[in-house]
């Protein structure tokens, strides 16, 4: 990491790092003053937009039905298969728990960062200790993309969206399939609920 000023925050965004085994203890080493923001979304659409990507990179792949159960007629859901093993975030959480407390953590809801950007980053700037600097002037809802994009920035002549490989349409999943995975999270997403203090209303 750079090496951060008095009064300048230092920032790095990794998503691997929260499911990760090692990443707590290692962060904690480097600094246990460290702030975290996490952003979740609903497991079962974090799950279909991950194959949505693969997919995209890899045309040949099974199909989502089929990489995400073990068994299809028991139903049986394969956690070894990443897409399905992240959206478990009440494990993860408990792995970072062990090096952090709840109050260094801020959960970010995915789905309120494209219904509520600005309510959002208030929040984020608020745990931060900042400004409240971005706000919702900052930022329009791109039809195209179907999530909110930043305007453009002084002196420039283009609006910051994010790139090609977001807001892909996702593939038509089997509404059985949908269902039995929400059942799956289920008990997982209760208890992220119970130990973030937050519900998200993935139910």
């Amino acid at each position: 990491m750079p090496r951060t000023l008095e009064g300048q925050i230092t920032m790095e965004k990794t998503p691997s790092y929260f499911v990760t085994k090692e990443a707590p203890r290692r962060i904690y080493n480097m600094s246990r003053d460290t702030k975290l923001i996490v952003v979740v979304r609903n497991p079962v659409t974090r799950a279909i937009s991950d194959y949505t990507q693969t997919l995209s990179k890899n045309p040949t792949i099974p199909s989502f039905q089929a990489l995400a159960f073990k068994n299809v007629s028991t139903g049986l859901i394969d956690t070894s298969w990443s897409a399905v093993r992240i959206g478990i975030y009440a494990k993860h959480l408990d792995n970072w728990l062990r090096y952090f407390p709840l109050s260094k953590f801020l959960f970010v809801s995915g789905e309120r960062l494209v219904s509520d950007p600005a309510g959002e980053m208030g929040r984020v700037q608020d745990f931060l200790g900042l400004e409240r600097v971005v706000t919702d002037k900052h930022f329009y809802f791109n039809e195209t993309k179907g999530f909110p994009c930043l305007k453009k920035p002084e002196g420039s002549s283009k609006p910051r969206c994010l790139g090609k490989s977001k807001g892909r349409p996702h593939p038509k999943i089997d509404g059985q399939v949908v269902q039995r995975l929400q059942e799956f999270y289920r008990p997982f997403n209760m208890k992220f609920y119970q130990m973030t203090g937050q519900d998200f209303g993935w139910d």
